[in-house]
């Protein structure tokens, strides 16, 4: 399969349809696909929100903005798809649950797409994997978020654990000065780096 027909096929996947349709938001399938063969850069995420699911452009929203800031990197070039690939767990906008927190990426949606779309990114350098979910897949064993960033000298520079850029994770970062004291700046030098 060539690399245009995985992204065709993963624009007009429905696999979560029915699913999504029983959320609080009752929404359709809407999968935000961000790639080319030739990216160097892999931001491994968890899933579209609220907003990108309407804008259709991964992280346009505040968490993206945080995310840029720990990268280095201006709007231009992070959503210059031939130097980075944004590649979520879930394609799709999950929805909310009953009580309006953010549903998990389903997990049928990296089971059905993630390994395919990761053998067509041979010229990735750097991969960052945003969150649990990400960091779960990707990497062997269970461990605590906390855990695997503070480990992340024994990933780099390849790979770069980091917490979701969420502003709810303000109080994460205050509580592990050593994130942004130490692990933003070789993540932002490796970066400059590849890219």
């Amino acid at each position: 399969m060539t690399f245009d027909t995985l992204a065709r096929d993963i624009a007009a996947c429905r696999l979560c349809a029915d699913r999504f349709a029983a959320t609080e938001t009752g929404h359709a399938p809407r999968p935000v696909f961000w790639a080319s063969p030739t990216a160097r850069v892999l931001v491994a995420g968890q899933a579209p929100g609220a907003r990108v699911h309407a804008s259709g452009r991964p992280f346009t929203d505040p968490s993206g903005d945080r995310l840029r800031d720990w990268m280095g990197v201006e709007e231009a070039t992070f959503y210059d798809r031939s130097r980075v690939a944004i590649l979520p767990m879930a394609f799709c906008f999950p929805g909310y649950d009953a009580k309006g927190s953010d549903l998990p990426p389903p997990a049928i949606c990296a089971k059905t797409w993630r390994a395919n779309v990761l053998e067509h990114l041979p010229d990735l350098r750097v991969t960052l994997l945003v969150g649990a979910y990400a960091q779960n897949w990707h990497l062997p064993g269970r461990m605590s978020l906390t855990d695997r960033v503070a480990a992340w000298c024994d990933h780099a520079p390849d790979l770069f654990p980091l917490p979701h850029p969420s502003w709810r994770n303000t109080a994460w970062l205050k509580k592990h000065p050593w994130f942004e004291a130490e692990l933003v700046p070789a993540l932002r030098a490796r970066l400059q780096e590849v890219l």
